[in-house]
């Protein structure tokens, strides 16, 4: 009966290969030597795929990535991050936005001893991005700055608000949200009060740059309309709706030839132009952070632009592994580009940025990621740091706790903007 169930496995598995094309072969004969569960091995692990897990799981991530830092071959760090990033761009469709829009000052306040600039810019395309600029008020000279990166956190309603305000009048659907993942703060605020310039911006689809259902056919709008978003109901009525429009959203964008992660990166990185373009700021002292869709943000910026001189990612570290077997149904497609998992697992992704310091923030009762793969992917981010010489410049902590960027853990990442950007 073993016998019987493994071969089903495997030629049921491998007659939808043609996919492959010129791979199949090798697959085929990687196949002839898989090893699936029977009465004399490990018993079955249960996984999202069911049977499928262990056989797709074999594919490719059984063993060390082909381009993986962790190889022997690779020895030259530079010649490696390189080809690292050419690959990871390649293989999301980076847009690459050669832009520099025009910014527009919607207004300026003081708020709690930061002086508060509201601006928005113009894309080539959607509508204008919103954005907010803090720095404490009786600042002088270049400071260090950060960009920082909203969470998705399944509301696209909102953007910036998450993690940024410009005063207390601010709506109980956004003090929930702060409440409930930052321990009652926006701590792009906070970080601003400790001498930093912080920018934050509306990331693709969320926020000012919202997928608008005035915009879409009316049979996709489900009665929902964009003029009426003055109460909570039509607030979580458009967030409902924009859950299931993610699926439409990514779908499409792969038929353009791109990926969702092409795109908030280009998005990204326009707003790192325009923080890097302020006279206030310290081009050699710019880092970013942000939990959860942030974090994810984080580790792309943070991984392929070398502007970013320190980095730290929160409540967003896995492996391909995980996402494939156990957690890709509580994530956004923000997350997948094609093929790549073959040739770099996720974290090897931040590890591009190494020897510049990096920091990566967990919670151990995270329901988004399983416990055993986060802590594997702190053993594959220090073996390549220390393969780097910048073991010093890597950190990892595990805080006790759900999905959340608390004030314990806020003052940990803060520390370590101090060191880097200010030492």
């Amino acid at each position: 009966m073993a016998a019987n169930r493994r071969d089903f496995i495997k030629y049921s598995g491998l007659a939808g290969l043609g996919m492959f094309g010129g791979d199949f072969g090798m697959l085929l004969a990687h196949a002839n030597h898989l090893e699936f569960p029977n009465d004399m091995q490990e018993p079955f692990q249960k996984n999202q795929l069911g049977l499928y897990g262990p056989w797709a799981k074999s594919l490719f991530l059984d063993e060390l990535p082909k381009i993986s830092f962790r190889r022997d071959t690779y020895t030259d760090l530079e010649a490696w991050k390189n080809a690292g990033v050419s690959l990871v761009k390649e293989r999301m469709g980076y847009l690459g936005l050669d832009t520099k829009p025009k910014v527009n000052v919607l207004r300026s306040v003081v708020f709690e001893g930061l002086l508060c600039e509201e601006i928005s810019y113009q894309l080539p395309y959607g509508n204008p991005t919103r954005a907010l600029i803090l720095k404490p008020e009786n600042a002088k000279g270049k400071l260090p700055a950060v960009l920082g990166l909203h969470c998705h956190g399944g509301n696209k309603f909102l953007g910036l608000d998450k993690i940024a305000k410009l005063g207390n009048d601010i709506p109980d659907y956004v003090q929930e949200h702060h409440q409930t993942y930052y321990e009652g703060k926006a701590w792009a605020n906070e970080l601003a009060k400790l001498g930093y310039v912080v920018m934050v911006n509306d990331a693709f689809a969320f926020g000012s740059r919202r997928v608008m259902l005035e915009d879409v056919p009316e049979e996709r709008r489900r009665g929902i309309v964009d003029f009426d978003m003055s109460n909570r109901k039509n607030i979580d009525a458009y967030n409902a709706w924009a859950s299931d429009h993610e699926h439409i959203m990514a779908r499409s964008l792969f038929s353009a030839g791109i990926s969702w992660p092409a795109v908030y990166l280009a998005e990204d990185q326009v707003a790192l132009d325009i923080l890097a373009d302020r006279a206030d700021v310290d081009t050699g002292r710019i880092g970013c952070a942000g939990l959860s869709g942030g974090g994810l943000r984080t580790v792309m910026l943070g991984g392929l632009d070398p502007r970013i001189s320190c980095a730290i990612s929160v409540g967003f570290m896995t492996t391909w592994a995980d996402f494939l077997l156990n957690k890709s149904h509580t994530h956004t497609w923000m997350t997948y580009i094609p093929l790549l998992p073959r040739e770099l697992d996720f974290p090897e992704i931040f590890a591009l940025r190494a020897p510049k310091p990096t920091m990566v923030l967990n919670d151990i009762e995270d329901n988004l990621f399983t416990l055993e793969e986060m802590k594997k992917t702190d053993r594959i981010l220090s073996d390549i740091f220390k393969k780097a010489d910048a073991a010093d410049r890597y950190k990892c902590s595990f805080h006790p706790g759900p999905h959340k960027f608390d004030l314990a853990m806020q003052q940990e990442a803060f520390e370590w903007f101090d060191r880097w950007l200010k030492g």
